[in-house]
């Protein structure tokens, strides 16, 4: 599980540990939906595929990745929802 202790700027966090493609996309896609224009989603996944993958949804949904961050857990991704 995911220390909330880490979130800084999100709005909401969504833990994709464990999960492995194309869930982590899925999940983020339904996570996205829910926010506002300009509010940011934090991800976590360990899925080695997350990063490649997430890069590539946000160019094509037309989203912002703010931060990527690999620590021990797996990644933390910051996403500004722009559209």
């Amino acid at each position: 599980m995911v220390d909330s202790e880490s979130t800084n700027q999100a709005h909401q966090i969504l833990d994709c540990i464990g999960l492995y493609c194309p869930m982590p996309i899925l999940k983020t896609r339904q996570e996205i939906d829910k926010l506002a224009l300009g509010e940011v989603l934090e991800v976590w996944a360990d899925d080695p595929a997350a990063e490649e993958d997430l890069k590539a949804w946000a160019k094509r949904s037309g989203q912002k990745i703010l931060e990527i961050e690999k620590t021990d857990e797996g990644m933390r991704f910051l996403i500004l929802k722009e559209k």
